[in-house]
């Protein structure tokens, strides 16, 4: 079963014909001349097409010589790059749940100095097992995980609402990721910096967690509509901050504008993290 990240489908065939670029650099050297290459920029690597042409690392290869700080994303059956420049992002999606051939991306990423992170999709009931999210957390993997023959399983695939495990294993997996001291989402090259896409990306995350816990739906609602305000701005949010106040952009909600103007001055807000500390719950919390 393969995994589009891009339309979030996951669809499975016995046979796939893959479409190549011939000349990546080429076409993106055309395309940019139309369309300047400005980040965030994704590449979108995974599968095992990467294994054997190799387009997303030439395409990699061009973002780092174009000064553009890409997040190149592959996957278990896909293949690391050779090299990667110092500001871009390796992360390593990890479907399928193959903990040997994981182990050797996680080693080679680590004896390569990438800067990487790891992308788990939630997908029952493979990826919503504890003993496997405890495993990755870890890195301590030393067996592979399938689908068992329990009909309970196969009943809750199909006729169950899955959407409160998939939520709680997300939660469960922020909860894995702040217990060792690494980021909860994966964050894009360049977070540090103050930028109107850093700040839509803060607001974004804010909104969908308060949304997936049912926590004040109305204002989280507001929260994305800002976010979107936000990521169309013309002039950067730290200039309007500094020369004025973020309360003159109308379309900002007060809680978005107090939040932001907290994060702008100190690189965080007080109301994002009460938010976040509430998202990291482990599904085995009092077990």
């Amino acid at each position: 079963m393969a995994i589009d990240y891009l339309d979030l489908r996951a669809s499975f065939s016995e046979r796939i014909e893959v479409g190549v670029c011939e000349n990546v650099p080429e076409e993106l050297e055309r395309a940019t001349e139309r369309h300047p290459l400005i980040e965030p920029a994704l590449i979108e690597a995974s599968e095992f097409a990467e294994a054997v042409f190799r387009r997303g690392e030439e395409a990699l290869r061009f973002c780092c010589q174009n000064d553009c700080a890409p997040i190149h994303l592959i996957s278990t059956r896909g293949a690391l790059p050779e090299a990667a420049c110092d500001r871009a992002i390796v992360v390593i999606s990890t479907w399928p749940l193959d903990f040997p051939q994981l182990q050797e991306l996680f080693d080679s990423a680590r004896q390569r100095n990438f800067r990487w992170g790891v992308a788990i999709p939630v997908i029952f009931p493979v990826t919503t097992n504890l003993e496997a999210l405890r495993d990755i957390a870890n890195a301590a993997i030393a067996k592979s995980l399938a689908l068992n023959d329990d009909p309970e399983t196969y009943d809750l695939l199909f006729h169950a609402d899955l959407e409160p495990i998939h939520v709680a294993t997300e939660r469960h997996i922020a909860a894995l990721a702040a217990e060792i001291g690494i980021a909860d989402f994966i964050t894009p090259p360049r977070f540090e910096q103050r930028s109107n896409w850093n700040a839509a990306l803060l607001l974004t995350l804010t909104a969908t967690r308060m949304i997936a816990m049912k926590h004040d739906v109305e204002t989280a609602s507001r929260i994305a509509r800002s976010a979107r305000t936000v990521a169309q701005l013309d002039k950067p949010i730290e200039r309007i901050a500094s020369a004025a106040r973020l309360a003159i952009i109308g379309s900002l909600d007060p809680i978005s504008v107090e939040a932001l103007t907290e994060w702008v001055e100190s690189g965080h807000s007080t109301f994002v993290d009460h938010v976040n500390k509430q998202w990291r719950l482990r599904r085995d919390a009092g077990v």
